[in-house]
């Protein structure tokens, strides 16, 4: 199992320069797992993709169920406590730090391509580029 954050699997889905590994490291690993914020942060993502016009409605509604149905069984609610902590340890957003605490309440690693996480937390994150070599 992986954890990975909501660019990972933007890029699972929405095809650009990042999906061939992204579609590798599904390959790798396909016990992908996620916060249940990843919905309301895919959700912002497909919206706006929506907004300007790069993505129909209807092919966001598909990408939403595809996604969910990926993460089916795998999404996790966190301690808001232990978010604020890493938060405050790191100045990483609340956002970013309820990624990391979900995977160190697993003991799995968070893939990642933001550089603040890994950079913050070298323990427990690794890059895409990295996890898929």
């Amino acid at each position: 199992m992986i954890i990975v954050d909501t660019n990972i699997i933007t890029y699972l889905f929405i095809e650009g320069e990042h999906t061939a590994n992204a579609e590798k490291a599904l390959r790798k690993d396909r016990d992908w797992a996620a916060p249940l914020l990843w919905r309301s942060e895919f959700r912002n993502v497909l919206s706006f993709y929506i907004r300007q016009k790069h993505l129909a409605f209807d092919r966001a509604a598909k990408l939403m169920n595809e996604a969910m149905y990926l993460l089916s069984d795998n999404e996790y609610d966190v301690s808001s406590l232990e978010v604020l902590r890493l938060s405050d340890l790191s100045g990483c957003s609340a956002y970013d730090c309820e990624f990391i605490a979900l995977a160190k309440d697993l003991g799995v690693l968070l893939i990642t391509s933001d550089k603040n996480i890994l950079k913050a937390f070298p323990d427990h994150t690794v890059s895409l580029n990295v996890y898929v070599k």
